[in-house]
């Protein structure tokens, strides 16, 4: 046995006693206004820099309006590095700044409403060795751009913080520690607290916009006589009136195959040609499992090597030659392509400014993991699915799509997107109006029939809608472009499929009860924007329709 060191004594007295000593020599405090702060947290309703900050500058309440100022000023004892190091003295500083970061916590009289452990790349390495202060706007009326921004908007619009802060006075208290992420998350000590007193205006909304839409004639579908709760839909039209839920612009519920609700917002309505970018991926699939049951593809099994000569393309790898269409359908061709990295080869962003999105595709390396079997978002393989279909269809796709999709469900007007060769891009920017989106989700709930036709194979549907990553317990599932959603009404779950795009555009077709969702939106590129939507259906829409 080693014996105890006078040097490990000293690790165990300051580890027991939370004293690690520095890793970093931090910067010498010497702002006045910092020294009578120490470990705190001022919230400011205006940018003034630190040299010029005075006590009398610090407020104690603020009203607080979404497009005015709501600054942070965090005064620390020591830098952040030194605080992790606290965590785990064994590692390097650059290795702590690796796995840790500061996390916030954000409570609304006295209820905690957000904890998040901020991204390792937020704020510079530099900074974070050494400061022991730090500004970040939390609301900016000059835009500015920062990590405080999406912070504040994922506590504020994500995670319930609109909710919590009605209108009224409120406590709004915001609490930091370092956290340290190995095979678990470890959190540290309280380093900085500050609280304001907030007080949120009144919005003015009118009778006018809470009150049901009434259905206007001429629908083209049957209305339906069910009653529901109206008090639940008009507390959710005050939500949207109130910009509580953002970018909306329709919402259709069609229950027993007839129209029960139909409502617009943000100067759109029953014409509105709704954006709702990649819910057209879903399209894809229908005209995928359309073409196999005609015979124009044998099956989902082909590979990409009986479509394309793959040796002409970069990256060639064998295995790019059995990547099958079911692992385009289903988001696990094994490419190296995930449009939710940003440094990802495939990424769709890199995709775009290319004048040939196919071959973008073809030339993207593979990964090691077995086709089928990871899950990973990627746009540019349903661009290839869609040059497939193109090929391999009489007339090409887009005459194609018209005449065994479009015309069978009486859908006459609408807008593709288009690929550089001036081909329709099935990867997203499809454009109709939300009763004719929801025509194409009730044709799902009909299994593939339409007035009496048959437009889609039954087995297809049951394809389509089943779940390839049930192994995976922290994600929901997919099927052949469609995103499997649990909701949840009290102790009721709901299984739906669902078409979902950039912006919180859903068509929401539920397996078990009769049920057609159609909800769009333009909150693109927003973090709340498919959140907001999915709770407006679990706790407004399926609260309101559903018999319990």
């Amino acid at each position: 046995m080693k014996p105890i060191t006078i040097l490990t004594l000293s690790l165990i007295f300051n580890l027991s006693f939370g004293q690690t000593q520095n890793l970093v020599t931090p910067e010498k405090i010497e702002n006045t206004v910092q020294k009578n702060h120490l470990n705190s947290i001022l919230l400011l309703d205006k940018v003034i820099p630190l040299d010029n900050l005075k006590e009398s500058d610090i407020p104690k309440n603020i009203n607080f309006q979404e497009d005015k100022d709501l600054d942070l000023r965090v005064f620390m004892d020591n830098s952040l590095v030194n605080y992790l190091h606290e965590l785990d003295p064994t590692l390097t500083a650059d290795e702590l700044l690796k796995k840790g970061n500061y996390q916030f916590s954000f409570l609304v009289d006295g209820k905690v409403i957000y904890v998040e452990n901020l991204n390792t790349g937020a704020g510079t390495v530099e900074n974070k060795k050494i400061k022991t202060n730090f500004r970040i706007p939390l609301i900016s009326s000059g835009n500015e751009d920062s990590w405080g921004k999406y912070l504040w908007s994922r506590f504020y619009l994500v995670h319930g913080g609109i909710d919590a802060l009605t209108a009224g006075n409120h406590l709004l208290t915001i609490e930091i520690r370092p956290y340290l992420k190995s095979t678990s998350v470890k959190t540290g000590r309280l380093i900085a607290k500050g609280e304001i007193n907030l007080s949120v205006p009144k919005k003015n909304i009118s009778e006018q916009q809470i009150a049901l839409q009434p259905i206007k004639p001429n629908s083209g579908w049957e209305v339906s006589k069910d009653q529901f709760k109206t008090e639940k839909i008009k507390a959710l039209n005050q939500k949207i009136a109130e910009n509580r839920f953002r970018e909306i612009t329709s919402i259709v519920v069609i229950k027993n195959k007839k129209l029960l609700i139909e409502e617009y917002f943000n100067s759109s309505g029953r014409d509105s040609l709704q954006d709702t970018r990649s819910v057209g991926k879903s399209f894809a699939s229908a005209l995928a499992g359309i073409a196999i049951k005609e015979g124009y593809l044998k099956n989902e099994n082909q590979t990409l090597g009986e479509f394309y000569h793959l040796k002409e393309f970069q990256h060639y790898n064998p295995k790019k030659d059995s990547v099958t269409l079911k692992s385009l359908l289903t988001m696990s061709s094994s490419f190296e392509g995930n449009d939710d990295d940003d440094d990802s080869p495939g990424n769709e962003e890199n995709m775009y400014p290319t004048d040939n999105w196919v071959k973008f595709a073809l030339d993207v390396p593979m990964t090691d993991h077995k086709i089928g079997k990871k899950w990973s978002y990627f746009t540019a393989g349903v661009v290839v699915t869609g040059d497939i279909l193109d090929q391999k269809v009489p007339k090409g796709l887009e005459s194609y799509a018209k005449e065994k999709l479009f015309n069978p469900l009486e859908i006459t007007t609408y807008q593709w997107q288009y690929t550089p060769q001036h081909k329709i891009s099935l990867a997203g920017g499809m454009r109709m109006n939300s009763l004719d989106f929801a025509k194409f989700g009730q044709l799902y709930k009909n299994n593939g029939e339409w007035k009496g036709k048959k437009v889609i194979d039954k087995a297809w549907i049951k394809k389509s809608f089943s779940n390839y990553f049930s192994d995976n317990k922290d994600f929901e599932g997919y099927g052949y472009l469609f995103w499997r959603k649990i909701y949840k009404v009290g102790n009721k779950s709901f299984e739906a499929y669902q078409c979902s795009g950039n912006g919180g555009n859903k068509i929401i077709m539920f397996t078990e009860i009769p049920l057609v969702i159609v909800v769009t939106a333009k909150a693109y590129n927003k973090a709340y924007a498919h959140s907001q939507s999915e709770k407006i259906v679990q706790e407004y829409l399926l609260p309101a329709v559903y018999e319990q």
